[in-house]
């Protein structure tokens, strides 16, 4: 279903945040016969709904919209709305046509994008991904699930989005490369259950993709995968990392090097497979990345971490402070610590307890030797599952900035402080932004007294 599909039929947009706003702009200008915008979660964040937006569809918010809704041709529901909520069931179940505003952009625009999810990692890729286009003369627009809907990207000739599982669910159409970065159970309560959140992030490579590349090394997307035909980043017929001629590690395409690993300024070895995956992206579009390596090289050098990912805060004590906030489930945070191996670590766990099963850190942690501070609500319960291992020291504080307080007295000098809480920020926190700037100040604080 495209954009002007929904000319002269009865539409209502569910949602009215950034992704709702979008869709009712590019909606409207393709002439529906009626068009409303519904609301369910209407509060004191909520923007208000007034000017051109409001001339274009009325808002109804509360249980009044459920009958708009059930009442339109087609639903056009946001990102944010859950596969689980019961108005959502209840709709496909009656089968009413509901799609998204990035499936209505992707069936005219699948041609020229290059599409980016994954359990961890989607973010990083997609941006390394458009920085080393651009590098190579390929001018690109980048948006997406990182910022800007795609209802309101220019037009341009070459796309790539960061798109998230729920972007993916309702996608009819493919982008011309589809990448996935990692697979893990993330989002359960949103999608239903580990099957149903694996089925609508994979649902990117559903519709004939001209190219698939993925993640090599990810043992869940190789199973997934089956005999799937793909690009396999970071195994030996493609993009990956090996030993160079002087046994320092290298980046490679087959037999050919690129350049050394150290050019690269992001830590841990996931980073590693992030470039290869983008390099391999490249090499798909065309881009002779042998002949230009020196060229992205230097890209590669001057490429900005994002923020919220692995971001090392400077302290005048000899600590380094890590604010990896985004790190929101246990195999996000297994990534952090793996990154900062062989140096003595704390880390600050704990966040909105979703019920995540934290056996497979207990497991990945079994060898190592490190400190584990929990914080409210779900740090007691973690903690709690790493009881006994024999190198993992244990405590539950009260909040992050105790939390950063106690990381002080428990850290050796060279030590890191990595906050890579393996759970969200919402409930004590406005959102994820909000968790690293108190955790900065904190920083601060405790270095200043």
């Amino acid at each position: 279903m495209r954009l002007s599909d929904l000319r002269g039929r009865t539409v209502a947009v569910w949602g009215a945040g950034r992704e709702g706003r979008a869709a009712v702009t590019a909606i409207a200008a393709h002439g529906p016969a009626d068009l409303v915008a519904v609301d369910d979660s209407a509060n004191f964040l909520s923007l208000p709904w007034e000017g051109p937006l409001a001339e274009a569809a009325p808002l109804v918010t509360g249980e009044d919209g459920f009958a708009r809704l059930a009442a339109a041709d087609v639903v056009v529901r946001s990102p944010g709305v859950p596969q689980t909520h019961p108005w959502l069931v209840e709709l496909r179940r009656r089968g009413v046509t509901v799609t998204q505003g990035t499936a209505l952009w992707m069936a005219d625009h699948a041609a020229r994008t290059v599409g980016v999810t994954g359990s961890k990692g989607k973010s990083t890729t997609s941006s390394l991904i458009s920085h080393l286009l651009a590098a190579a003369d390929r001018p690109n627009v980048f948006g997406g699930n990182i910022g800007v809907p795609t209802l309101d990207l220019p037009e341009a000739e070459l796309y790539v989005l960061e798109l998230s599982s729920y972007q993916c669910s309702d996608l009819t159409d493919s982008p011309r490369v589809a990448v996935v970065t990692a697979l893990f159970p993330e989002h359960l309560d949103a999608h239903g259950g580990e099957r149903e959140y694996y089925r609508d992030k994979l649902n990117l490579l559903a519709h004939g993709p001209r190219t698939v590349v993925v993640n090599g090394a990810d043992p869940r997307l190789a199973l997934e995968l089956g005999d799937r035909a793909a690009v396999r980043a970071g195994l030996p017929d493609t993009v990956h990392v090996a030993g160079g001629a002087d046994g320092t590690p290298w980046f490679h395409l087959g037999d050919r090097p690129l350049f050394p690993r150290a050019v690269l300024p992001l830590v841990g070895r996931h980073n590693e497979g992030n470039l290869c995956v983008a390099l391999a992206v490249l090499d798909a579009l065309g881009v002779d990345v042998v002949a230009r390596r020196d060229t992205l090289a230097v890209a590669v050098a001057e490429f900005q971490g994002l923020a919220h990912r692995l971001t090392e805060i400077a302290d005048p004590s000899g600590l380094t402070f890590v604010d990896d906030t985004l790190a929101t489930s246990p195999y996000a945070a297994m990534h952090a610590i793996d990154a900062y191996e062989g140096r003595p670590l704390t880390v600050i766990v704990g966040g909105t307890d979703r019920g995540l099963d934290y056996a497979p850190l207990r497991e990945h942690l079994a060898e190592r030797e490190l400190t584990v501070l929990g914080i409210p609500d779900s740090g007691a319960r973690i903690v709690e599952a790493l009881a006994g291992l024999p190198k993992v020291r244990t405590d539950v504080v009260d909040d992050l900035v105790d939390a950063v307080r106690r990381a002080r007295e428990l850290t050796p000098a060279d030590g890191v402080v990595l906050l890579s809480p393996a759970a969200p920020s919402y409930g004590r926190f406005r959102n994820f932004e909000h968790r690293s700037e108190v955790f900065a100040q904190a920083v601060r604080d405790t270095a200043a007294g």
